[in-house]
């Protein structure tokens, strides 16, 4: 077996939950889609980065974790396109008792379910229309593969949180139906944390706007949060 790696690299945790945290991040090459507000874009072709085999990886991966890193997120790209690979990896990287992570978009069920075991932290990333991820007409089966990853590191008991990008170009009435649907699936108590996390550099949403997502969200998970990239603003890859 083979991966393809874009990069690996220590640095600050500029998103989520678990921000401003020590992190290895190991970068998948790849991703079958592609968000406009995207800031990875070179990770995104199938054939960016090295290949190297499992091996090669697991020795580059040790020989870049530094003291007192906190966990080691599994990225990309986007780490599905390689579900094999990673769970490999990350089977290793849980050996060293470093918790893993992985940040993804979950569009394939099927694939994030061969990674889960091998994932103490999981993001659920709901794309919303206007991400241009996929088009309208494939939306509704790509909302169906990040609800049943939802479902499926619910009942794997993984500390797990969603994470929700808004650009001006969101819309509120199409974002509230997916709140409606999420916690259709999940209650609250099950969840480590509701990210809104607005673009930066394009399409950038107003504080009016943030607020009224936020409000959105609050109505069913008190503990939502607005964060930004901290990464951007420390100028840290």
């Amino acid at each position: 077996m083979k991966v393809r790696l874009y990069e690996i690299f220590t640095s600050i945790e500029g998103e989520g939950i678990l921000y401003g945290t020590k992190t290895l991040f190991v970068r998948l090459a790849g991703c079958p889609f592609k968000c406009f507000y995207c800031d990875t874009k070179d990770a995104i072709p199938m054939n960016s980065g090295q290949e190297y085999t499992i091996e090669e990886a697991k020795t580059d991966i040790e020989k870049n974790i530094q003291k007192n890193t906190y966990k080691v997120n599994f990225t990309g790209g986007d780490p599905l396109a390689q579900a094999d690979a990673v769970a490999e990896l990350a089977k290793f990287v849980q050996s060293k008792k470093i918790p893993t992570y992985l940040e993804s978009s979950c569009y394939d069920s099927l694939k994030f379910e061969k990674v889960l075991p091998y994932m103490d932290i999981v993001k659920i990333e709901f794309k919303t229309q206007d991400s241009e991820f996929v088009d309208t007409q494939h939306y509704s089966k790509l909302l169906e593969n990040e609800l049943e990853c939802l479902k499926k590191a619910r009942m794997a008991h993984k500390t797990a949180y969603i994470k929700i990008v808004i650009s001006s170009k969101t819309d509120l009435d199409s974002f509230e139906k997916l709140l409606s649907q999420i916690f259709g699936i999940i209650s609250k108590s099950e969840l480590a944390g509701f990210i809104i996390q607005p673009t930066y550099g394009v399409s950038e949403p107003t504080l009016e706007q943030l607020l009224k997502f936020y409000d959105a969200v609050y109505t069913y998970y008190e503990q939502v949060r607005i964060v930004p990239q901290l990464h951007k603003f420390i100028g840290a890859p």
